[in-house]
Formats: structure tokens, C-alpha cells, sequence
């Protein structure tokens, strides 16, 4: 018998999945409950499910080839937290910075609130600096010989 936490993860996974075929707006994904709100770290307020799905296609715009890997997955009760690779090609502007043809890869952790086998709420912190170092935005922090010998 397959328990509520076992469906629970198999809904997200399925979510993050999607995200793999850009072509498949977050608004026609059946796995989001009604009134789905998420939360981005550098946001003043809650996305809305089309503010969500606006912030994702320029995000898709910018990493056209955008693949999501689920490294980890657990739940306890009704949340639900995974660890996330991102993997993807610089195609398209990305925060001011114009298309560098760069591959990048970077890590998510994503935790979501379930409500009747759906995503009502999601939060996330994503390595926005490490890929903001591979774009080439923020420069990589010098190594003196001192801290490397420690």
C-alpha cells in the first residue's frame, strides 16, 4: 500500500519533471492547487500561480535546454522538501546579462506544502550567486597561498 508521503513525493517529482519540457506551462500543470502561491527568496511578497508562471518562462527564456535533476526527496506529513540540479546552456538574457553561451549547473532546495495530493505552497533557495559566479557576473573570490595552506 502506497502511503500519503509516498504520493506526495511522487507529486512533486512529477512537478520538477515538467520543468524539463519547456513547453508545458506551470498554469496547465495538474499537479498545482488552487490558489497556488510560491515564495521567492529575493521577492518583497508570494508569486501567484501566473506570476509563477511568468518568473519560470523567462527562466526558461534565459536556459532554453534547462534540466532538473531530483538528487534527494523526503516528506514528513504534508511537506515535502527535495534537493535539485539544475543543469543548462546561457541561450537567452538572464537577469541584465546578455546570452554567454555558458553551461552552467546549480542546486535548489525545494519545499512544498501539500494540500489533497496537490502543491498549494512552495519556497526554494537556489544558488543564485553560484550561478551568477558562472556567468560570469560576480568574479570568483582570489585564494591568497596563505588560506590555501590551511
Amino acid at each position: 500500500m502506497v502511503s500519503e508521503e509516498d504520493e506526495n513525493r511522487a507529486v512533486v517529482r512529477r512537478w520538477i519533471e515538467t520543468f524539463n519540457n519547456p513547453y508545458t506551462p506551470q498554469t496547465k500543470v495538474d499537479v498545482l492547487a488552487p490558489g497556488f502561491i510560491t515564495h521567492v527568496p529575493w521577492l518583497p511578497g508570494p508569486l501567484d500561480l501566473e506570476a509563477w508562471t511568468q518568473f519560470t518562462a523567462a527562466f526558461v527564456e534565459a536556459f532554453p535546454d534547462l534540466r532538473l535533476t531530483v538528487e534527494d526527496i523526503f516528506s514528513s506529513e504534508d511537506m515535502v522538501a527535495a534537493r535539485v540540479t539544475f543543469r543548462g546552456t546561457h541561450r537567452g538574457e538572464f537577469q541584465g546579462i546578455p546570452p554567454t553561451g555558458k553551461e552552467v549547473a546549480f542546486s535548489s532546495i525545494e519545499i512544498d506544502r501539500m494540500v489533497d495530493g496537490k502543491v498549494a505552497e512552495h519556497w526554494f533557495e537556489m544558488d543564485l550567486l553560484g550561478l551568477m559566479r558562472q556567468l560570469g557576473a560576480i568574479p570568483e573570490p582570489e585564494h591568497s597561498e596563505e588560506a590555501s595552506a590551511t
